[in-house]
């Protein structure tokens, strides 16, 4: 196993204005990472995205650092999201990363007879086109076990064997199959052959029977609630969701995902130490 974090377990600091998005990198480095993973966010912002992503990757260059990966947002239901997939791919390769995760539908928001059987052959489509894109480049792409509507393992599995293709894969997310108030490990047991990354992440667990827990809590889409935490400190069994990745084969990144109420710094350094006793 490898251990990279993303960039996103950073936004406390990057929020309060402590640290910019090319800061990061050698802080992850100082941290005993090996390698950073970004998200889109640097590059929305941004007038001129592929400059940024020249400068992040002269800056990775520079600290003998890797760019693991590129997480980017979409809705592949909505128009023109296809090419504007594909221009991301072309950051990725700017960047060096050998891998793209792309979300692939919010669902809808008014109640309907539609549901996620009725749209997987058109998110399927779309997917593919993308990864065929990103194939050509190198590139493998892939979606995760994220926001509600595609985030169950059965409904994962189904979009990857509907995609059916060598290039795209999932982005299996410890986590987050407890958003959609799913047991972690019969969910990574089951996803874990199609995985080409990994975020590891904890959270605390309050049941949904209990009072609304308050401040840095989310609600899950059964009506739980969850609070992102140090890794190691919360509920997700992340042992034996790690020996249901190394029995499928796995031995790529695991990228420490931290979105918890403590110091993010000191959740990120504790959360790699952890992860990294439990792995080896």
């Amino acid at each position: 196993m490898k251990y990279t974090v993303t960039v996103y377990s950073f936004h406390q600091y990057i929020k309060a204005g402590k640290l910019t998005y090319l800061e990061c990198i050698g802080k992850a480095k100082e941290l005993g990472f090996d390698a950073i993973e970004f998200t889109d966010s640097p590059f929305k912002e941004a007038e001129d995205p592929i400059a940024v992503a020249k400068e992040l990757r002269a800056e990775a260059d520079r600290l003998g650092m890797e760019i693991s990966n590129l997480a980017v947002g979409a809705d592949l239901l909505q128009e023109g999201e296809v090419e504007r997939l594909c221009k991301m791919v072309d950051i990725a390769e700017i960047l060096g990363a050998p891998t793209m995760r792309h979300d692939v539908a919010k669902g809808f928001k008014n109640p309907t007879w539609k549901g996620y059987d009725t749209v997987v052959c058109e998110l399927a489509d779309a997917c593919r086109k993308v990864t065929e894109y990103a194939a050509a480049k190198g590139i493998r792409t892939m979606t995760e076990n994220h926001g509600y509507f595609s985030q169950d393992s059965l409904r994962v599995e189904k979009l990857i064997n509907t995609v059916a293709h060598d290039n795209f894969g999932q982005l299996v997310d410890l986590g987050n199959f407890m958003c959609a108030d799913e047991d972690p490990v019969t969910a990574v047991g089951r996803c874990a052959p199609y995985a080409f990354y990994v975020h590891a992440k904890d959270f605390i667990f309050k049941s949904g029977q209990e009072p609304e827990p308050g401040e840095g809590f989310f609600t899950t889409r059964g009506g739980n609630f969850l609070r992102g935490t140090i890794i190691g400190h919360g509920v997700v069994p992340v042992v034996q969701c790690l020996r249901a990745l190394k029995r499928a084969g796995y031995d790529g990144w695991l990228s420490v995902e931290f979105e918890g109420m403590e110091d993010c710094l000191k959740g990120i350094e504790i959360g790699l130490k952890n992860l990294k006793r439990y792995a080896e």
